[in-house]
């Protein structure tokens, strides 16, 4: 049997060999940050809160090591973020009186500037599937980067507001359909952008930041409609550390589907295009069949590892509030028939070799049913978790 010659190649450097002096400095930026924030605000902290900043620390710091393009991305929600926070000081009804926090970097504020720059995003490479220019995909992704980060912005400067509402809350802000939206968004398009960085198929993104879009949509009417930007207390049932990982974890396993499902209809335009329509513009514009598939492989494998482990977390959290670990309550099947979908997806993608259209429609109605677990069980069904009801 043969081996391939990349599995022996000796002389590829190693990791640590192949960081720059720039990745070393963004590990000291962010080392000195936790530092800094334990040495002022330690003594609010238990060990749990602890524990969460060194790994908050850890993960950002092995993110700009894999992924540079997040260390200036970092940086810079870091220093907006905290702008907003020292702007607003003691005083919450400084939101309305300075520009900035009224127009720019409230939590609010940095919400609309979000979904304003989604939908440019995704109108640009829509146009970029019809162009020959390769500048509206360049626009594309710089439209998505800055939602990605005033989505972000969003969320901690939110998080002061909440301090600022009643300082017994102090939350964190992923609590409630509104907030776990904005997650969501700005938690797709970096996944997003990760994938174009890496895989240089720009094409993708007009199908992906459809999904973004609607998300959005859903967003602002849940918004407008329901009032739901509204600061209130915590859920007494949430009042817990486990959420503070419980929720970010699962929905980096959601945006995985999410990607996955939109390029499995790249897959199938694509596919159907090349019977039809082979002397196409479009066609040409979307990337290959293999690229799509390999990408979606990634994304659904990504999803499906965090998603798995948030369903440990969830179970866990609920030993410790509801005294079981499972009560097979609408929200806890649910979970198990998505898990289940995606671990017969990868295990027939492993194991056989399964490719071409089918997987990708599969990929779709994987979406459908993440769907339906993260808000349909809410809407039509009840149970422990009904405190998440639209």
């Amino acid at each position: 049997m043969s081996v391939p010659h990349e599995a022996l190649d000796f002389e590829r450097p190693g990791f640590f060999r192949q960081l720059l002096l720039r990745d070393w400095a963004y590990m000291a930026l962010v080392l000195a940050v936790a530092v800094t924030a334990y040495a002022m605000y330690g003594h609010m902290m238990d060990r749990y809160d602890t524990g969460g900043l060194i790994l908050a620390a850890g993960m950002s710091a092995w993110l700009g090591w894999f992924w540079r393009p997040w260390q200036l991305f970092s940086v810079i929600v870091a220093v907006l973020s905290l702008f907003g926070v020292w702007l607003y000081g003691d005083d919450l009804a400084r939101g309305e009186s300075v520009f900035w926090l009224n127009y720019i970097g409230s939590g609010q504020a940095g919400v609309m500037w979000m979904s304003v720059m989604v939908y440019l995003s995704t109108v640009a490479y829509v146009v970029g599937l019809f162009s020959r220019s390769d500048f509206p995909y360049k626009a594309g992704a710089a439209f998505a980067w800055i939602a990605a980060g005033a989505g972000l912005m969003a969320l901690m400067v939110r998080w002061r507001e909440i301090y600022l509402h009643d300082p017994s809350w102090g939350y964190i802000p992923v609590a409630n359909l509104y907030e776990v939206f904005v997650l969501m968004v700005a938690m797709i398009a970096l996944m997003y952008l990760y994938y174009e960085q890496r895989t240089g198929q720009r094409g993708m993104g007009a199908f992906v930041m459809l999904v973004v879009a609607a998300s959005t949509t859903f967003l602002l009417w849940y918004m407008f409609d329901r009032d739901a930007h509204m600061v209130e207390p915590l859920v007494p049932a949430l009042d817990s550390w486990w959420m503070k990982i419980h929720v970010p974890t699962n929905f980096v396993g959601y945006g995985g589907f999410a990607i996955a499902a939109m390029l499995g209809v790249a897959y199938l335009v694509r596919h159907r295009m090349e019977r039809t329509r082979p002397d196409s513009r479009v066609l040409a514009r979307i990337p290959s069949k293999d690229a799509l598939d390999g990408v979606m492989y990634k994304a659904i494998a990504i999803g499906f590892a965090f998603f798995t482990i948030a369903t440990v977390l969830g179970a866990m959290w609920a030993a410790e509030a509801w005294g079981g670990y499972w009560t097979w309550d609408p929200k806890e099947t649910w979970s198990l028939i998505l898990w289940l979908t995606y671990a017969a997806w990868l295990h027939m993608r492993f194991t056989k070799g399964w490719r071409g259209p089918g997987m990708a429609w599969w990929a779709i109605i994987g979406l459908f049913v993440t769907t339906f677990t993260f808000l349909g069980v809410n809407m039509f069904l009840s149970g422990l978790h009904s405190y998440g009801e639209l």
